[in-house]
């Protein structure tokens, strides 16, 4: 059922497609009438500079002929040594450019193609030369005008053929700007809605361009000069009248009235499918916005433009609905005015039915149709071989019914070319349409016999034909068993076989057979379906800086048959030749980014049969473009308001716009910034300082970042007034005991107000009952008062006065005279010891009558007590630590355990420091000490000799030293820890019966009645016995080991060569074995000079044995070259061998835990106890 609708509605869409393909596909082989297939415009305008040329082309058989007529009579173009007709062609070459004139050939031509079955004509083309006239000479007076009036400047260009391009340009040939204020109108006229100082120019030039014959003329020149009521002085007021002047007498503001249309209502009337144009002018202060709206319907949006500022409405493709009654209207703040124009929609006529060409056999019925429309409704009329049908001879199978020609039983003789004329006030249409009587066996016009398609699409196999009668269409595929039918195909009535859904089943061979009465024709046809064309990675959306730049990577698959190729478009167009564009494979990428590069960019993958396209948008960001066209309107005063059109965001929305000013008078060439505002505003109401010369620009803002300044405003200079704040940042503050120091921050020139700043400085001692003290200084910022008490509170006040008066009462402000150092000490000092490093001290605070100053806190000094180590030094050093406020205690921390001090403490202002307290004594008690570092003095193979010095810091008496150590065996495990005593006085001690050339860790304290302070590590190796290490190093220079060794590697080549031999056998010979079986280790002797050991792996992880010496040539053990480095052991990473081999371990701050009590673990014996039990 859905299939079947699905015929049915493509048979609609084929009807209409076979009629236009029946009227085009006779073939020129057979008998036919004329057709014109080209001819020149109806309104033909020629440049009489360049030949005319007059198009009319035919085709037919036999060839035709061809005529003319020129204003409805016979031309003879071989009377005429101009004028010449192109062989086998009807079109006309009039010589101009050899002494002939285009005004001589102006008229209405017409063309007649001709053969014997039947006349074609062609559209009355009327032939008018191009005109491009110059300006009426005429005097022009320079005008004179008020400030704030309207005004419009006349153009009237000449009438021209066509009609001129208008534009304005002043003296050296630049366009003049144009805005809301200013802009051409439709008639070439330059309306300005209210003329400002900036529109003075001596030269305003209207130009009209005549586009066919390339010339421009120019009207004389218009001198315009605005006069502002400010800069027309008594002697120009003297010498001029009120008639002098253009317009009326200048106001602030005034309400819109319309400088174009005229009245309230206007019409105007529009062909369909032209252009709609619509004007609203109006005039006002400030200049009036113009709005736009359809009385009871909407505008069409997409196809309605606002131009000129929105003063112009443009409909394109205008149709009867756009009939009906368009208001503009015009507002500004004063008022608002409107106009309603009547818009009534016409049209020339234009085709509903066009009529075809008619192929008919002998004895066939058929129609030939004529319908159109108009506005009004237009007339039709038919002619026959360019004959009027009423003119022509009879014939009864021929009937005329209005706007069609029904045709019955046609004979032979009955070929002819019909025209239809429709006609009314706006124009007409015409079309010729043959006749052709013919008897012919059918013929097969298409020509491919290929059709290659994309699968899932529809397949069109193409068998166009020809036969009079019109043949049958009859498709087959494969083997032409049966005919085909059904839903799985539509059958179009020119013979177009359609698969609606080709799929890949579809593939295969078709068949053609067209049949009429008088014969048959038949055609082969292939069909192969491919695989369609697939985007698979889509290229992303960008957003890029200027000056960036962005890739954009798109993949695709399709059918392996075809070939496919990857295109890029910008905007639907190729890309334009750039270097900055770089293609590799599938990507696309542009470096250096402008503004220009902003589009959609789109990825084509083609083959020969389809493509695939997938877009991306790429945005350029930039800071915004800087506003324009700044305008001041609105002054009253002190106020103002300032306008400006903003610049282009460059894809980044304006957040907001700063405004600077800069004041001509007090700051020329400063800028500072005077006020910022939205985004969206385009405007801002100012309000102004008095006596302030302004100017003014804006900065747009958007995300990323600021833009250039616009072009600086006309100047405004407000009037002078009286200051209205007084200088801020009032300080009184004494530089010495005896005087007061005053002073504020000078005022800017925006908040003088006037001429002659000045400042009225007053004072007077506070809450003692004194009248103020006055004195009025200019040009400074601070005044001095001398004489005054010590470090007293006075009432300070500065007011501002410029030539016009004084600012408001100036607000009192509380300042002292100057500070002096304090004369009393702090009392009751006390001292309360914390621990060993912290110590309290307290003291009664210092009256503030005696402080003379304000407080800023106390300091503490403290010292080390003399004794018999530093009694001798010439200076003793101290430390002070500073307590901000009215404090009365703080800490002292940082002291050293053990130590005598002496401390005291005074008092602080802003002057300096005042007497110190009287010393007080103090004892920190005892602490620990210090690390002792432990040193290997001497070794022997069984006995160590360990020395120190004593701590740096004892925080005490000593009391002893203590020693710990233990043994470390091949896979160091720690023995049970020795611990020792030593009396404090010692500084060495040798520890006997130990194991030679065994390693030992020793941790070490020093004592006092406190306890055992910081612990210092250290490892040292035994020496080992001068026999052994003899024996181990001569053991090679044997005989006995010689020998030994012999034997053994006889024994091995033995070995190999029965193995050899039980392998040719076929023998087998078990070393699956001794292939899994590891290699020993290998032994490398104890090395004397250092006490090191060589490298060995470890029995668990089995890693490689490295070369070289455990400990490298720096005597540090790196932790990197084992994993059982000695390092582990003590505090540090980086320890170090001396040169006895001990190791000094890196002290740390913190004590070592107390050492390991053994371990249980057992592995296999070292390389070192390896070779000893060898030997």
């Amino acid at each position: 059922m859905q299939q079947k609708r699905l015929f049915s509605s493509r048979a609609s869409l084929v009807l209409i497609w076979c009629h236009v393909i029946t009227a085009l596909e006779v073939p020129l082989d057979l008998p036919q009438p004329p057709t014109i297939t080209r001819q020149s415009p109806k309104n033909y305008i020629v440049d009489p500079r360049e030949n005319i040329v007059i198009q009319c082309e035919a085709k037919g058989k036999p060839q035709p002929s061809f005529t003319w007529t020129r204003n409805g009579t016979h031309f003879d173009t071989e009377k005429d040594p101009l004028v010449t007709m192109k062989l086998n062609s009807g079109t006309l070459e009039i010589n101009i450019m050899n002494g002939g004139k285009a005004e001589s050939y102006e008229g209405e031509y017409q063309c007649t193609a001709k053969n014997d079955r039947g006349t074609a004509v062609s559209n009355v083309i009327v032939i008018r030369q191009s005109r491009s006239p110059l300006w009426t000479k005429e005097k022009i007076e320079p005008i004179l005008i008020q400030q704030g009036m309207p005004l419009v400047l006349p153009c009237k260009p000449p009438r021209g053929l066509p009609p001129p391009l208008i534009f304005w340009m002043d003296n050296y040939f630049q366009r003049l700007p144009q805005n809301g204020r200013v802009s051409q109108g439709l008639n070439g006229d330059l309306y300005f809605s209210n003329v400002q100082p900036q529109d003075t120019r001596d030269f305003y030039i209207c130009y009209a361009r005549f586009n066919l014959t390339q010339t421009i003329h120019q009207k004389q020149p218009i001198s315009l000069k605005v006069l502002t009521m400010d800069a027309m002085n008594e002697s120009i007021a003297a010498n001029l009248t009120e008639t002098d002047f253009y317009g009326d007498s200048p106001v602030d503001s005034r309400p819109p009235t319309l400088l174009t249309p005229s009245g309230q209502t206007s019409n105007k009337t529009v062909l369909k499918d032209e252009v709609l144009l619509l004007e609203c002018i109006a005039e006002g202060l400030p200049t009036p916005e113009i709005r736009w709206n359809k009385e009871g319907a909407e505008l069409p949006s997409n196809r309605v433009f606002y131009e000129n500022f929105n003063k112009t409405l443009r409909i394109i493709g205008v149709s009867e609905e756009d009939s009906g009654k368009y208001r503009c209207s015009a507002q500004n703040s004063r008022g608002s005015i409107h106009h309603v124009i009547k818009v009534i929609v016409k049209a020339a006529p234009y085709w509903i039915t066009k009529p075809e060409n008619l192929v008919l056999s002998p004895g066939d019925d058929g129609t030939l149709i004529c319908r159109t429309h108009g506005n009004p409704a237009p007339s039709i009329t038919w002619l026959i071989n360019g004959v009027a049908i009423e003119l022509a001879p009879n014939d009864p199978s021929r009937v005329v019914d209005g706007d069609t020609v029904i045709f019955t039983k046609v004979h032979e003789r009955a070929s002819a070319v019909f025209q239809c004329n429709a006609s009314n006030i706006y124009g007409y249409v015409l079309a010729n349409a043959f006749v052709n009587v013919l008897a012919e066996r059918p013929r097969i016009l298409s020509s491919e016999k290929v059709y290659q398609v994309i699968a899932n699409r529809p397949a069109l196999l193409h068998c166009k034909s020809f036969g009079s009668p019109v043949p049958n269409i009859e498709w087959f595929k494969g083997v032409q068993s049966s005919i085909l039918h059904g839903s799985d195909y539509v059958f179009h009535y020119n013979g177009t076989l359609e698969v609606p859904v080709a799929q890949k089943d579809s593939s295969g061979t078709y068949t053609c057979i067209a049949r009429n009465k008088l014969g048959t024709d038949q055609k082969i046809i292939q069909l192969e379906v491919k695989d369609p064309t697939m985007i698979i990675s889509q290229p992303e959306y960008r957003v890029v800086q200027r000056y960036g730049s962005a890739s954009f990577e798109c993949k695709f698959k399709h059918d392996p048959t075809l070939l496919a190729e990857v295109m890029w478009l910008k905007n639907n167009s190729e890309l334009p030749m750039d270097e900055r564009y770089t293609f590799e494979k599938e990507r696309l990428t542009i470096k250096n980014i402008t503004e220009n590069d902003k589009g959609m960019y789109t990825c084509v993958a083609n083959t020969t049969l389809d493509s695939a396209s997938a877009s991306a948008e790429l945005s350029v960001v930039d800071r915004p473009d800087p506003p324009t066209d700044l305008e001041l309107t609105d002054r009253l005063g002190t106020s103002l308001q300032l306008s400006w059109v903003p610049g282009d965001d460059n894809n980044s929305p304006i957040t907001e716009f700063i405004i600077e000013c800069e004041d001509a008078i007090h700051e020329p060439g400063v800028w500072h910034v005077f006020s910022k505002v939205s985004g969206t505003q385009a405007t801002a109401t100012l309000t102004l300082s008095p006596y302030v010369n302004y100017s003014f620009r804006v900065i747009a803002v958007n995300e990323i970042g600021r833009s250039d300044h616009s072009e600086s405003s006309e100047s405004y200079m407000t009037k002078s007034a009286e200051p209205y704040t007084n200088p801020s940042g009032i300080k009184g503050i004494g530089t010495e005991p005896d005087n007061l120091v005053i002073t504020w921050k000078p005022m800017k020139g925006f908040d003088a107000n006037g001429p002659g700043l000045q400042y009225k400085v007053s004072w007077r001692q506070k809450d003692a009952d004194e009248d103020w003290t006055s004195v009025i200084v200019a040009n400074v910022s601070k005044y001095i008062v001398s004489g005054t008490p010590t470090f007293v509170p006075y009432e300070i006040k500065v007011q501002a006065l410029n030539d016009l008066g004084y600012a408001p009462e100036a607000a009192v402000v509380i300042g002292h005279s100057g500070e002096d150092l304090p004369m009393v000490a702090p009392s009751n000092v006390e001292v309360d010891v914390i621990n060993t490093t912290l110590a309290k001290v307290r003291w009664e605070s210092v009256p503030l009558t005696s402080i003379r100053g304000h407080l800023q806190g106390y300091r503490v000094y403290y010292w080390k007590a003399l004794n018999k180590t530093n009694r001798n030094r010439r200076h003793i050093e101290k430390w002070m630590l500073p307590f901000a406020g009215n404090r009365t205690h703080g800490m002292l921390p940082g002291l050293q355990p053990n130590t005598n001090y002496f401390l005291n403490v005074r008092v602080v202002n802003g002057k300096g420091e005042g007497p110190s307290s009287k010393d007080k004594y103090f004892e920190t008690p005892e602490g620990v000490p210090s690390v002792a570092f432990l040193h290997i003095a001497h070794r022997t193979p069984d006995s160590l000799t360990l020395s120190w010095s004593p701590p740096v810091h004892p925080n005490g008496v000593l009391t002893q030293y203590t020693l710990k150590y233990q043994s470390i065996n091949a896979t160091h495990e720690l023995s049970p820890p020795v611990e020792i005593t030593i009396p404090a006085n010692e500084t060495s001690y040798i520890l006997k019966n130990l194991v030679q050339n065994t390693r030992y860790k020793f941790y070490f304290n020093a004592h006092t009645a406190v306890g055992p302070g910081s612990q210092s590590t250290q490892e040292a190796i035994t020496a080992m016995d001068e026999a052994m290490a003899s024996r181990q190093v001569d053991i090679a220079t044997q005989g006995w080991f010689i020998g030994l060794m012999c034997a053994v590697a006889l024994l091995i080549l033995v070995l190999l060569i029965v193995c050899f031999i039980r392998r040719n056998k076929g023998g087998k010979y078990p070393v699956k074995e001794k292939e899994d079986a590891h290699a020993d280790p290998e032994i490398q002797p104890m090395k004397e000079d250092d006490g090191t050991f060589g490298e060995y792996s470890d029995a668990e992880d089995h890693k490689p044995l490295k070369k070289g010496s455990r400990t490298p040539s720096d005597r540090t053990v790196k932790k990197e070259d084992s994993d059982d480095s000695l390092v582990d052991y003590g505090e540090g990473v980086n320890g170090q061998f001396n040169e006895d081999g001990s190791f000094i371990g890196q002290y740390s701050g913190k004590k070592e835990k107390e050492p390991v009590e053994g371990n249980e673990s057992s592995e296999a014996p070292s390389p070192v106890n390896a070779m000893n039990s060898f030997v």
